[in-house]
């Protein structure tokens, strides 16, 4: 599944680079091509999820395997237009990479050690992100647009492939429904605490992107823009320290503590914001929290939601975190465009607190029913 997620990391580059440099936009109209995937796949992510809970994982990662392979090996030959009419329906039928494999883990791991398991999870993912972007530029730059983009495709089909022929399983044996047992209804378990979870995880992936963003801006400010690998790569680094870290112990802080803590360290990161090895530390005491963050969402979410809408809840999951990375960068670049780079930090994590706060108030408002049938559901079985 490591694998499988490679080539979602290397698409938004690629694409970027092939409308600016080959089809001759403009960086807008490249991020309108951006928008338009990024909104299919969190549009997608839960029909995705809920298909696989109801087909199982086979007929969905077929379906989703093929529309992706033969969509990335035909960009090299749409026009512009065309590929932002295909780009939307192309990101609802994405692989879900994902959530299919914290749905898998959840699976295959009791729950006293899905904590360690979500965060090597989490860790890997880290990984892909130092590899693929930079896999994704060197092959696009360095032989062509074509053999970049028709690769991606040609990944996505074998990991679809391999996914398919091993057949992992999505519920264990203690997690089948009786036969004759319906699905639950969406109100019984999309409750006030699984709601604030997801809103918690917009607000962290608002924060998270919203840094990248005031980071490379600031590199540039400065002149400094050769040190962004470097910067990043260390970024990377520390997230996956506090994921190990967070995956040992027998006890970790809840998803909103580890939110908030993760939000108020990267507001006075702007305070140090030059020279760039400054930055480059001050941002590690954030990045420590980036993956426990995500990893602890991951573990509350298959807390609350029900076995029998796994897919779904994990869906939702992607389409929460999807959406606080669309939010956060236009947001955290029109902050940085009427003040400083300094201030994109701050932006980035009042965002993030004010989503996570909106959270935290809902859960407050409402009925804490998920667990409870979580745990009636348990019982029965």
């Amino acid at each position: 599944m490591a694998f499988a997620r490679l080539p979602l990391t290397m698409t938004g580059v690629t694409l970027t680079l092939y409308v600016v440099s080959n089809l001759g936009h403009g960086y807008g109209a490249a991020g309108v091509v951006g928008a338009a995937s990024t909104l299919g796949t969190a549009l997608g992510a839960p029909l995705v999820g809920r298909n696989i809970d109801r087909y199982g994982l086979r007929p969905v990662v077929a379906a989703c395997g093929t529309t992706s392979t033969v969509f990335w090996f035909a960009v090299p030959h749409l026009s512009y237009p065309v590929l932002v009419a295909c780009a939307l329906p192309a990101g609802v039928l994405t692989v879900p990479a994902g959530s299919l494999a914290r749905q898998i883990l959840a699976a295959l791991v009791p729950p006293e050690q899905r904590r360690a398991a979500y965060s090597l999870d989490t860790i890997l993912v880290e990984a892909t992100f130092m590899i693929g972007p930079a896999a994704g530029i060197a092959a696009i730059t360095s032989l062509s647009a074509t053999v970049a983009l028709s690769g991606i495709g040609l990944i996505f089909g074998i990991t679809a492939l391999l996914t398919y022929l091993l057949n992992p399983p999505i519920r264990n044996e203690d997690e089948q429904a009786p036969a004759g047992t319906g699905r639950p209804p969406l109100r019984t378990w999309l409750s006030g605490p699984l709601a604030a979870t997801l809103l918690v995880a917009a607000g962290a992936l608002f924060c998270l992107i919203g840094t990248e963003v005031a980071t490379l801006a600031a590199l540039r400010s400065h002149g400094d823009v050769s040190w962004t690998g470097l910067v990043i790569v260390v970024m990377c680094a520390a997230s996956i320290v506090g994921g190990i870290a967070h995956g040992a112990v027998r006890r970790a802080p809840p998803q909103s503590v580890l939110m908030l803590l993760l939000a108020v360290l990267v507001i006075p990161v702007g305070l140090a914001d030059r020279p760039w090895w400054l930055l480059m530390l001050a941002l590690i005491p954030t990045n420590l929290l980036c993956a426990p963050t995500i990893a602890a969402t991951t573990e509350t979410v298959s807390s609350l939601a029900p076995p029998a809408v796994r897919g779904e809840a994990m869906g939702l999951q992607d389409a929460s975190t999807r959406l606080g990375l669309a939010a956060g960068s236009p947001v955290v670049g029109f902050a940085i465009d009427h003040s400083s780079p300094a201030w994109g930090f701050a932006a980035a994590g009042f965002g993030g607190l004010l989503l996570a706060a909106i959270g935290l108030l809902w859960t407050r408002r409402r009925t804490p029913a998920a667990p409870a049938l979580a745990a009636g559901v348990r019982a029965h079985r």
